[in-house]
């Protein structure tokens, strides 16, 4: 059975942190789906899915296109798809009307978009309308041109009080989790702290209630250099890359496909 929002928000300060990853593919999801409490359909993949240099690019279009398939690439996992840049930002209908789309042409069991206090008027109108959200504070990859760069948060007591202040007002505004990302440790824990629906950090504290990675990263599959925080848990690079040359050393041999492979002769 599916986990729904509920389900993930009763998981505050649970024994085992809830386990997040990305997916974009109906093969990747479908593995992963035997692991993940979420899923997130993330705009990262206009990165690690089109080669764009940032998530500037994505559209909803193809954020409702890979969270379809991630859905029926899936069982158990609460799906979460991204809100792309520039659909939310602009007012509370806006983020409504697109939210609505979201979830009416995917099916997904959440949505999620960036930005704290600020966005707490649009995250209000999404659940009074039956649309839950995950929201994402901390650093903020789609305003990373606005702030000149990938800039780690909570390095002064000032910016952790706004941080905890962007988290009370995401929670008490009905979401149900809370991305912390690119945010000092001891800031982390202290949002974590503060607030009693789940933190889901990447590249902030153990002691969040749940981790979120880019599977992408942690698979070996993305370039070098990888962020600090990424733990690369396989080399998958290398293993396509194996796979790749062996097969086209057995087709230019001629040695691919041999019989084994081959429909016998019509009688």
């Amino acid at each position: 059975m599916r986990k729904t929002p509920r389900d993930i928000q009763k998981r505050k300060n649970a024994p085992q942190p809830l386990v997040c990853m990305t997916a974009y593919t109906v093969n990747i999801a479908r593995i992963l789906d035997r692991h993940a409490d979420i899923l997130l359909v993330g705009d990262s993949l206009g990165m690690v899915i089109y080669g764009m240099e940032s998530t500037l690019g994505v559209t909803l279009d193809m954020m409702i296109a890979h969270g379809k398939a991630v859905m029926r690439a899936t069982q158990r996992a609460c799906i979460v798809v991204d809100m792309p840049y520039g659909t939310y930002e602009d007012s509370p209908a806006q983020a409504l009307k697109s939210a609505q789309y979201v979830m009416h042409e995917t099916g997904c069991d959440a949505v999620k978009l960036e930005g704290g206090a600020a966005m707490a008027p649009a995250i209000a109108l999404l659940v009074q309308n039956n649309i839950p959200v995950m929201a994402h504070i901390g650093l903020l990859p789609q305003s990373v041109e606005r702030e000149g760069g990938y800039k780690i948060k909570g390095k002064t007591e000032e910016d952790i009080q706004r941080l905890i202040a962007d988290a009370k007002a995401v929670e008490a505004a009905g979401a149900f989790s809370v991305v912390i990302e690119g945010t000092i440790e001891g800031a982390a824990t202290a949002i974590t702290d503060a607030i009693s629906i789940p933190t889901i950090g990447i590249g902030a504290s153990p002691q969040c209630d749940g981790q979120v990675l880019v599977s992408d990263d942690f698979l070996g599959l993305t370039p070098l250099p990888r962020a600090k925080f990424v733990k690369t848990y396989a080399d998958l690079e290398n293993v396509i890359d194996g796979a790749a040359a062996a097969f086209a050393t057995e087709i230019r041999a001629r040695q691919f496909p041999s019989t084994e492979f081959l429909y016998g002769a019509r009688k």
